[in-house]
């Protein structure tokens, strides 16, 4: 086989793999076409984006109705009211850095001087 042989087969062998790309590309796109008619998670997304609200802060949040409510017990407060005990967590969270989720208080009591 002469270089020029070479050069012309090198070229054929080419062109074929460029050929066969180009067709799997147009396939991959005619399914994908095809595939998103015939789609029923366009046809939910299209209801719901009707029924949401055009304002985003009056959008109700997606409730996750099966996972298990988290609660980490009962929580007892002695002369302290919510709003206070709600703070002593916060503070008791942050100076400790741990996550506020990760704490688990029992009982909150004003101790008396």
């Amino acid at each position: 086989m002469t270089f020029q042989e070479s050069l012309l087969t090198a070229a054929f062998c080419m062109m074929m793999v460029f050929i066969i790309l180009v067709m799997i590309s147009f396939a991959i796109n005619i399914f994908s076409f095809v595939l998103g008619k015939i789609s029923p998670r366009e046809k939910a997304e299209a209801k719901a984006s009707k029924a949401t609200p055009k304002n985003p802060i009056e959008a109700p949040k997606p409730v996750a109705k099966d996972l298990p409510v988290f609660s980490s017990g009962t929580l007892k407060l002695k002369d302290v009211d919510e709003p206070t005990a709600a703070m002593i967590m916060a503070i008791v969270s942050d100076e400790s850095g741990i996550p506020l989720s990760e704490l688990c208080f029992k009982s909150i009591a004003l101790i008396q001087q």
